[in-house]
């Protein structure tokens, strides 16, 4: 008995030497908008989509920082500007503390981009495959490598650069990368519309991810 105690003891001990992660120690750098601007497609440009990123961070209560909208844009005879290009060098944890990435690399590659990380600004889950409404779709308008379309690509993919809210299209990602037969967390497929009803038509509900770039 007595070596029992000395062993749950030390075991106890053992735990204790090792620190949890917790929101505290990593500031978050990671957010699945809770909420669009409602506009659909429509997000004011790359500026205005930023902005929304910084109004959520900070009305749930985050440290000041640098948020940038994961989004590409598409320009006529020249690549656009990419999504990978806004967001800092990284590492990113959401809201409660996990790691989302180390590096641009990690990102792109292997992210632990799942429903249960991919939170909101709040720390609260996103609504995804199996909820009613399924809400997985994310704006990206980019391609899995973070990068934007090339030129000789002449489909709208960006909901026009982010100002159109009813005629285009833009690329989304799964949050929860299911459903489809795809899982790719920024690049599953093309939305139906720009609209807030067309893009709820696939699954989405105008949600984009925020990032810091600091």
């Amino acid at each position: 008995m007595t070596f029992l105690k000395t062993l749950t003891a030390a075991s106890l001990l053992l735990v204790a030497s090792f620190p949890v992660a917790s929101a505290e120690d990593h500031p978050m750098g990671f957010f699945v908008t809770s909420v669009g601007p409602g506009n659909g497609g429509d997000l004011g440009g790359l500026e205005g989509a930023d902005a929304w990123c910084t109004k959520l961070a900070t009305d749930a209560g985050a440290p000041a920082r640098d948020w940038r909208a994961y989004l590409s844009t598409q320009e006529e005879g020249k690549r656009g500007i990419s999504a990978r290009e806004r967001i800092g060098l990284g590492p990113w944890y959401n809201a409660n503390g996990e790691l989302i990435a180390s590096d641009l690399d990690t990102l792109h590659l292997s992210p632990n981009i799942i429903k249960r990380t991919a939170v909101d600004e709040n720390g609260n889950p996103v609504k995804g495959r199996g909820d009613s409404a399924n809400e997985h779709d994310i704006l990206t308008g980019t391609m899995s490598d973070g990068t934007a379309y090339f030129p000789s690509v002449t489909d709208d993919k960006t909901c026009s650069n982010w100002t159109s809210s009813g005629e285009g299209s833009a690329t989304v990602g799964h949050h929860d990368r299911h459903g489809g037969g795809n899982t790719s967390w920024n690049a599953a497929h093309d939305s139906r519309g720009c609209s807030p009803d067309a893009l709820k038509t696939t699954g989405g509900n105008g949600y984009f991810y925020c990032f810091a770039a600091d």
